[in-house]
Parts: structure tokens; sequence; C-alpha cells
């Protein structure tokens, strides 16, 4: 890539959601030679969550594929990131190395990206475009869930190239070295690897590690300071199940749209978007779902999201409709009205298919009809005090809402019809309008 192909971004600091720990950076010494008043201090590091995505047999290069066939192990793609504090008086980092270990032994990085063109990424004037099948699933994986992180692999000016190591090795990471230090800037970083682990690993465990070196002048002279975490950051991910492309399964989808989204500026609407997409995301998260088996499809003023095959809606339902409720008033917090988002929201259920440009089923067609239906877009139009208002089908109902001991309650949901003869649509429903904490 040329300086040409770069484009700004990813400079951003990683969102607090996103943070899986923030820890300060001890010096490796046990004590100061140059007394207590030296620079020791590195200051500290931010890491974050890990992100885990399925990468199918047909999407592997032909080696990886055979290995795939014969021994059944599967193979997940992982994006992980850092962010550096900047450093005071004049000191600045000479080197940084960012280490990842698997506790499963038998879990090892068969490929290690050290930026996007490695990963298969192309950068120009817009969002990273994927020029391979394996850059497709990271930006489809990231794009929600991750707003960002791939644009921390693109090439940066002012940033030193990564060193990767441990390759086919379940203990792997990258190191950045530049020995004048006048390289570290940003201090926001982003790294790919290619997982592979056995079929019957589930959840992967490990420890994430930092070490870092600083230059600086101490009485007169240049001193250069070693230091690490303290105690190594340990995540455990559900990994996401192996992706059938062709498969058909009942599956809880869930639609929403922005009211009034037209008449907004452009620098607003590309705002919005932002909010929108973050407050799906943590509704999500509140639900306990795993980011990366969600199927998202961008709309705009809106979104379309399938959720994975198994959950379990008893539960999933309300963390979710409870999550958006706290995520929208956040994100509504201290905005004026003319900025504040107001969603109208559908949940439907069925067998559904992903197919060449989007998913086939008749859930997938039901739950845009009521979120486009007459009393729904009534109900928000007539509460202009509530942030959205969700309409579900009689059967979600029946199933799920009316047997819930927990908010929203099935007293607080009313009979709607959603008749589009248009649209040769008629389905029975039920309307819930929140009020209040919990409600």
């Amino acid at each position: 890539m040329t300086g040409e192909d770069w484009v700004p971004g990813g400079d951003e600091p990683l969102r607090p959601s996103d943070v899986l720990a923030r820890s300060v950076l001890r010096p490796s010494q046990a004590r100061d030679p140059d007394g207590p008043d030296s620079p020791f201090g590195l200051g500290g590091v931010s890491c974050g969550r890990p992100l885990f995505f399925p990468v199918p047999e047909e999407d592997l290069p032909v080696r990886l594929s055979r290995r795939a066939e014969a021994t059944g192990r599967h193979y997940y793609g992982m994006l992980v990131a850092f962010d550096l504090d900047q450093l005071t008086d004049g000191r600045r980092y000479t080197s940084v190395r960012f280490e990842v270990t698997l506790d499963n032994d038998d879990a090892l990085a068969v490929r290690l990206d050290n930026d996007g063109g490695a990963l298969g990424l192309s950068y120009g004037a817009g969002a990273p475009r994927p020029m391979t099948t394996a850059a497709d699933r990271a930006v489809a994986a990231a794009g929600a869930a991750r707003p960002g992180w791939l644009l921390r692999l693109a090439p940066r000016p002012g940033r030193p190239r990564a060193w990767s190591f441990g390759a086919h090795r379940n203990r792997f990471g990258w190191t950045y070295e530049d020995p004048s230090g006048r390289l570290f800037l940003p201090l926001t970083y982003g790294m790919h690897a290619l997982i592979e682990v056995p079929a019957s690993v589930s959840v992967l465990r490990g420890r994430l590690d930092v070490r870092a070196e600083s230059l600086g002048t101490w009485r007169d002279r240049t001193v250069r300071r070693h230091a690490t975490l303290q105690d190594a950051v340990p995540f455990r991910e559900v990994l996401p199940g192996k992706v059938e492309p062709s498969s058909a399964a009942v599956r809880l989808c869930m639609a929403a749209d922005v009211s009034s989204y037209s008449r907004r500026p452009n620098h607003l609407a590309e705002r919005t978007q932002s909010w929108l997409v973050r407050a799906l995301v943590d509704a999500r998260r509140a639900a306990r779902l795993d980011e990366s088996a969600v199927a998202v499809q961008a709309q705009g003023d809106g979104q379309f999201a399938v959720l994975p095959v198994g959950i379990d809606e008893s539960t999933v339902i309300p963390l979710l409709i409870g999550g958006l409720t706290d995520a929208l008033r956040r994100t509504n917090h201290g905005l004026d009205p003319a900025e504040r988002i107001r969603l109208r929201v559908a949940l439907h259920r069925g067998l559904m298919k992903p197919a060449d440009s989007g998913w086939v089923g008749a859930a997938a067609i039901a739950v845009h009809r009521i979120l486009d239906s007459p009393p729904l877009r009534a109900a928000l139009r007539d509460n202009p005090a509530v942030d959205y208002v969700l309409a579900v089908p009689d059967v979600l109902y029946r199933d799920v809402i009316q047997h819930s001991e927990v908010p929203p309650l099935p007293d607080r949901f009313t009979e709607i019809t959603i008749d589009l003869p248009e649209k040769q649509f008629l389905e029975h429903g039920w309307l819930h309008v929140p009020a209040g904490e919990g409600a």
C-alpha cells in the first residue's frame, strides 16, 4: 500500500464497553537504582476484549481446508486491540510487545497478520474493503461489534511496523519497535490472528500481556526503562458456532428503524447511524448474546439482525428489551430534541435461511411488515416522551411474553392487528409502549 492508500481513522480510543481491563505498567526492576524520584512509571494500557468470528472450511487456504477436513478442527478469526497511555516528561516508547497466551495447548495461532493488507483489506477513501473471503468475515464481525478496530490495522504515518512471533503455538503476539521513540504515535493498535481449535472446544480462555520500554532523560543522561503488567489480563470467550451458509433454522430476528431520519442533515444523520449501531450492540450485549454470531444487515436509518440458533428466548427477549431501554436512555441523555433517537422496533421468529442478498423466510418479511405498520407508527407519534415502541407477533407473546415474570410484563402489552391489504399481509400482534423504569 502506498501513502495515498492511507485513510485517517483507527485513532479513536477503545470504547468503555470494549475494554476488557485497564492495567498499570509496572517497572521490571525490583528497585530503582537511581532513587525514588526517577521516572520509572510507564503509565497504563487498556486491553480490548478479544473478538472471535468463525471462518468456515471453504474460506480457508487449501492446506488448512484439507487439515480441517482430516482433523475436524475449527478455525476462528481473532481481533485484538490495545491502547497505550501518553507518556509525560519528554519520555517516549521505544518498544511494545503485546502477547496472547491460550490456556488450551491444542489451540494454535496458525496465521498472524501484521496489518490489514496481510488480512486482505484494502484501504481507500472510506471504510476498509474486503478483498478476500477472510477479510469479508472480519468486516462482517467487526462492523457492529468493534467499529473502528479494522482501521487500526491500516498503514498509518507515525506508527512502527508490527513484527509477529509464535506462529503455530498457543503463545503468540506482536512487537512494535522504534529505537528513536519517535514513531509511537498514535497509541492505538489492533491485530488479527487465525486460530485453530479442537472441535470439542466451545470456550476459549487465555491471557493478554503487555511489555514496554521507554526512553527518557534523567539527571542529564539517557535512560531506558522496562515495564510490564503486574498480572496478565485473563479473558474467557464463548466461541461462535461453525457457520453453515446453506443451512436453514428457526431463529429470532429483530428490526429497528429511526423515526424522522430523513429530516436530519448529513452530519447529524452520520452521528445517528453511529448512535443506533452502538445502542443495538449494547442491547444485545445486555442479553448476553455472542455478537459475532449475530447476522446484521445495516439499513442506514435502521437495522435488521438475525440472532443465533438455539437461544433461550424466555431469557433473551426480556434482557434484550431491558438492554435497549437502558442503551437508548444513555444515548439520548443530554441530546437536543432534534438529535434524540426514537425507534420503532419489532421482533419475530421463524424458519430462515441466508441467501445471496439477505435472509429468506416468512419471519424476515413479517418483522418488517410489523415494523412499518400503522399501529406502530401511531404509537411512537402519540407518545413523544418514549424512546421506542415495540411490537411482537402473537406467537412470541403467547410463547414468551405471557409467561414472563420480569419486565416488560404481559399486562404492559396491548393487542393490535396489522392489516396491510396492499401487501396481502394480516397478522395479530401485541404492542408495548414503555413507561418508567423497567417498563
